[in-house]
């Protein structure tokens, strides 16, 4: 569900900016209002799992984001649906993190990439899901109505949660707050999980280029994003079981998250130069989801009491990642003039152009500082 939140208006972007009167920085910033809300709430809800468990808290959020989401489908001006947008980011903001934490809570070491990769992969179902389907739904319903069943499946899963997933913890009752907090500063210190942190990249932006450079119809955009999203399921499962295989035989996972970010930057930088082809996007994010290693690598460097603050505080960095990348592609478009079809194809090099220094700068950063990713950490211990 949080990844159908998440996408959504990928498809529903031209919609609403027609709808709210969206410049292309306006549309980003609607977008991106999800992950500025799902950042902030990060902290306090790994706090929240690591003393109440991930079932309890992932449950009773999704009920806030169900209400987030039935007041985007009724909002009437840009500001109510960036408001509604935020409600959703932070409902969800756990749903990801809680199964990444009950893995460390539920499973080996050595399986921690693996089931990591199975929810990321389950998550792209959500994203597939409102690519070609929602598409053919649009044609017979309106887009509200639409993203009420989308309300109603959040109801039905936080109905889920409480009533038949079981609950394990590993921290136990009346641990002190303020002990919490100070193992969390420790963590969000350690140089070595900052160098994971900043490795992450996302976009919306591939719906509104493959219409305006590659000149796909929205039908063609819809079969373009499936495409995408179920390279993006290849990516996970075959980066989560390699990195499990080398954990088994006792060596890092972290040269494979660095060359999968490497092949992902190659991709976009071919994109940026101009060559119109849905293989490099395809390309792009299935090497794009070797960052989830980070979640792993993080997880076995501390105590499993600090999951849930482990896995959200890394998430932190890559939602403000997103939030400024989406808002600033989009502020990059609108120094162009729109052509008759969408965005000027000609302000898309310089966008991905951009995109690709960040994210060169962080796997610089990262390869510099493989010799304490690959260390343990002495939080909490």
């Amino acid at each position: 569900m949080s990844y159908v939140y998440r996408m959504v208006n990928a498809v529903l972007a031209p919609t609403l900016a027609a709808e709210f009167g969206l410049s292309a920085g306006g549309l980003g910033l609607l977008s991106s209002m999800y992950f500025f809300s799902f950042a902030l709430c990060q902290l306090p809800v790994g706090l929240a799992m690591d003393r109440f468990g991930p079932r309890r808290v992932n449950a009773a959020l999704l009920l806030v984001a169900a209400a987030g989401g039935a007041w985007f489908a009724n909002a009437d001006t840009a500001a109510g649906a960036m408001a509604a947008r935020a409600l959703v980011g932070a409902g969800v903001s756990v749903a990801l993190m809680s199964s990444l934490t009950a893995f460390v809570l539920w499973y080996p070491a050595d399986r921690l990439a693996t089931m990591n990769a199975v929810a990321f992969s389950v998550g792209m179902l959500g994203a597939m899901a409102v690519t070609v389907p929602l598409e053919l739904l649009l044609r017979v319903w309106p887009w509200r109505d639409a993203f009420l069943l989308i309300v109603a499946l959040t109801v039905a899963v936080s109905l889920v949660l409480w009533l038949w997933v079981p609950e394990r913890r590993a921290q136990p009752r009346g641990k002190p707050f303020m002990e919490e907090i100070h193992e969390l500063r420790q963590l969000i210190a350690d140089p070595a999980f900052l160098r994971l942190a900043v490795c992450d990249l996302q976009t919306l932006w591939i719906a509104t280029w493959l219409r305006d450079v590659a000149g796909y119809t929205p039908a063609e955009v819809a079969r373009g994003l499936l495409a995408v999203n179920a390279a993006m399921i290849v990516g996970y499962l075959a980066f989560g079981r390699a990195a499990d295989l080398l954990q088994r035989r006792g060596r890092s996972a972290l040269p494979l998250l660095a060359a999968g970010v490497a092949v992902s930057s190659l991709s976009l930088g071919l994109l940026a130069l101009g060559v119109k082809m849905l293989f490099l996007w395809c390309i792009f994010v299935a090497a794009g989801t070797a960052v989830v290693l980070g979640y792993a690598i993080v997880s076995r460097r501390y105590p499993r009491a600090m999951a849930g603050r482990a896995n959200t505080a890394i998430n932190v960095f890559a939602f403000v990642g997103m939030f400024t990348g989406q808002w600033g592609i989009g502020l990059v478009l609108d120094l162009w003039p729109q052509s008759a079809r969408g965005y000027a194809a000609e302000a898309y090099p310089w966008a991905l152009g951009m995109t690709l220094a960040v994210q060169l700068a962080g796997l610089a950063w990262l390869w510099s500082g493989r010799t304490l990713l690959e260390s343990r950490s002495t939080v909490a211990a």
